[in-house]
């Protein structure tokens, strides 16, 4: 029955790590934010597969994984932690390196290339000093090897339902004294211990007394998602836009190609399409192929006829928009001529 049961869970975490496949075009710069991380910063990633589809129900939030970036081998001072997170690693002592937890394989150290091609972004603990950033780091390291917590997972669900909808015996065990193995976390929870061992704060409950002093205490770390080191304030978000205004002097010289007038503009956003469904396109017969044709004639119709009947204010908008380009655009030439 154990054993069946192994397999049934294999299947399972088989099943919710499957990944979709990455858009065209990525909505931040992995080079810059590369070159951007300093050790002990967030990484907020935008998961693509249908655990990371799950925690984004739960959460409402698109940052469904946080991994705590730790540099190159060498960026790690502790002789005994450098040696264990590079037996860990097993690769070249120059990749950089983030520790995070995985569904299926736990608490473990990849290199940060595997985030390559996802929307990314950086959340840096303001004012950390360098020996806390080391000892957090150490932390995050003594972790390694940590299975997975999916319990967790269901009692966050469980948490942030409604209590009146569930039955008591339904309700969440987060705050349950040792309600799970004390050898099993998730991402966020990873790190929100990393940083509470340093006594740094992420969203603290802040209460004042009746002298009207301010005092902190610290929340469960285990009821902490990616989104709140997004919305605390004790950490700057760094974005790195694919396309970037500063690359061009103003957001009005960004290269807009007209205005989109399409019927369905999810095009733009949705994913690209899962390999299951690529191979049910491949067998389409010739007239459901001419179909598809016939439908794509009649929306480049349709949006023909809208862009006739586009609005004449909305014409000499966007006129005068091109006029305005083409001054800065001529400012911009001369300043850098005179410089």
């Amino acid at each position: 029955m154990r054993a069946f049961l192994s397999f049934l869970g294999q299947k399972i975490t088989h099943w919710l790590n499957r990944e979709r496949d990455p858009v065209a075009t990525p909505m931040s710069d992995f080079e810059r934010i590369r070159h951007e991380l300093r050790p002990c910063d967030v990484l907020l990633v935008e998961g693509r597969t249908r655990i990371s589809d799950v925690i984004r129900i739960i959460t409402q939030s698109p940052w469904t994984h946080a991994a705590l970036y730790i540099g190159r081998l060498h960026d790690i001072e502790d002789p005994k932690f450098r040696a264990r997170a590079a037996d860990y690693f097993g690769g070249d002592p120059d990749v950089q390196l983030i520790a995070e937890s995985l569904l299926g394989e736990g608490t473990v150290i990849r290199p940060l290339t595997n985030y390559e091609k996802d929307h990314l972004r950086i959340c840096r603990p303001k004012s950390l000093s360098h020996r806390d950033s080391q000892q957090a780091i150490n932390f995050a390291i003594s972790r390694l090897g940590f299975e997975y917590d999916m319990r967790q997972i269901l009692d966050l669900a469980r948490f942030l339902f409604p209590w009146t909808i569930l039955p008591r015996r339904w309700r969440s065990s987060l705050f349950v004294h040792n309600a799970g193995r004390p050898t099993r976390t998730v991402c966020s929870t990873m790190i929100a211990e990393a940083f509470a061992y340093i006594q740094f704060p992420i969203l603290p409950l802040v209460r004042s007394t009746k002298d009207n002093e301010m005092r902190l205490f610290r929340r469960n770390p285990r009821i902490c998602t990616p989104r709140d080191f997004d919305y605390s304030p004790y950490f700057e978000i760094i974005k790195y836009p694919f396309i970037d205004c500063d690359e061009y002097g103003s957001y009005r010289l960004l290269p807009w190609h007209g205005s989109s007038d399409m019927l369905d503009e999810r095009v733009l956003f949705d994913h690209a399409e899962p390999k299951s469904a690529k191979k049910k396109s491949r067998k389409k017969t010739k007239k459901e192929a001419s179909d598809v044709d016939q439908d794509n004639y009649l929306i480049e119709s349709e949006e023909s006829e809208l862009q006739r009947q586009r609005d004449p204010l909305i014409e000499e908008i966007l006129s005068t928009e091109n006029e305005v380009a083409e001054k800065i655009k001529e400012e911009v030439k001369e300043e850098t001529g005179k410089s």
